[in-house]
């Protein structure tokens, strides 16, 4: 099942999903070193790691771009990031990452996918898609 989505920073990846219902604060909730979501939170203990990070956007401070450029630079980066509401700390740390963002504006999209689920993201093309 494909959906559109507006392209924040471009590339393509495809692996499982990592979904959470809240807003995700890279600065303190992300380990920068591990890629393991510390904050108390529905994925606390998990890794964004190679992931299709699915959350609805970003909250806290600037420095959470610095964190998703450490990810990459770790190599425990999610291999694409997909909000409802790109908040621009997000945007600029996936793109100077070089991590594919995108939004999705059909809510379906978030009502259906599930952690574990595998999601295409073309981040070129414009879509998303869950493949059974």
């Amino acid at each position: 099942m494909k959906f559109r989505c507006k392209i924040v920073s471009r590339g393509y990846a495809e692996g499982k999903a990592l979904v959470s219902k809240e807003y995700i604060s890279f600065l303190g909730g992300v380990n920068k070193d591990t890629g393991v979501i510390e904050a108390e939170s529905e994925l606390k203990g998990q890794t964004v790691a190679n992931k299709i990070l699915i959350f609805p956007g970003g909250k806290g401070s600037t420095v959470g771009t610095y964190v998703l450029l450490n990810l990459k630079k770790n190599g425990v980066a999610p291999k694409a990031i997909i909000n409802r509401k790109t908040e621009p700390i997000i945007a600029v740390g996936a793109v100077i990452a070089g991590i594919p963002l995108v939004e999705v504006k059909d809510e379906k999209f978030f009502e259906i996918v599930k952690t574990g689920d595998r999601v295409r993201v073309d981040a070129n093309s414009g879509y998303v898609e869950l493949i059974k």
